[in-house]
């Protein structure tokens, strides 16, 4: 008899793009980059806020097709947001090191704290993006983290994309109905930023911003990998 074929296992990320008047749904192979599933859904009424009602539908003439092409389920989704809702804060802290070397373990505590204290006034938000803007090591600016520098004092200036909870929580309200989690919120106006010559589609920059692009990006992790040192258990930060 012929040997038994073997089946490669084929992972796939769905992206989800959502503005007033347009949705897109996209589905793409992810280590080959083969687009899977696209879908465009235009609106025409000029609405100025979303329709949770045109979303269910969208999504319902989408999902079973989609699933029934993977053969498989999907799983969870990454939304591309593009709104005038998101809402931005920039918070600065400045810190003693001593004389120290300064690395990405220097930097879990004044990350943190400025996270708690962006929090703790956020009225009914969340927050979407967390950014480093620049650094300042004793005087001297730099945009990225240099590497084997020891320095006495340093402080950091960042920026904080939030998000409304109402709104995250009406979409994901939406996602369950087909038993689908909410993976991640990304800002559509945040991904322009980093569109380039080998960008097709922000979907492609998308793809790029959820692998550590932006080395400035702090990823804020929600569910604790118990091999991931103690860096990464508060941040996955860098590429």
């Amino acid at each position: 008899p012929p040997p038994p074929q073997i089946t490669k296992t084929r992972f796939f990320r769905t992206y989800l793009y959502l503005n007033h008047n347009q949705f897109i749904i996209y589905v793409v192979e992810i280590i080959t980059n083969e687009k899977i599933y696209f879908e465009k859904f235009e609106i025409e009424e000029n609405f100025t806020e979303f329709k949770f009602s045109k979303l269910d539908e969208f999504l319902n003439f989408n999902i079973f097709k989609i699933e029934k092409k993977l053969n498989n389920f999907i799983k969870d989704i990454y939304v591309i947001l593009d709104s005038k809702e998101f809402h931005s804060i920039k918070l600065s802290i400045k810190k003693d090191n001593n004389g120290n070397l300064l690395n990405s373990k220097t930097l879990i505590h004044p990350l943190n704290d400025l996270k708690n204290l962006c929090q703790s006034n956020l009225q009914n938000k969340k927050i979407i993006h967390f950014l480093i803007e620049k650094y300042l090591i004793d005087n001297k600016f730099y945009t990225t983290l240099p590497e084997n520098v020891n320095c006495n004092i340093f402080s950091l200036d960042t920026e904080f994309i939030c998000l409304s909870k109402n709104l995250i929580e009406n979409i994901e309200k939406i996602l369950k109905k087909y038993h689908i989690s909410l993976n991640q919120i990304l800002s559509a106006s945040y991904l322009e930023k980093f569109k380039d010559n080998t960008d097709n589609t922000i979907f492609t920059t998308a793809s790029r911003i959820i692998s550590g692009h932006n080395s400035n990006e702090v990823l804020l992790v929600s569910k604790i990998n118990k091999k991931q040192g103690f860096f990464e258990r508060f941040f996955n930060f860098f590429n």
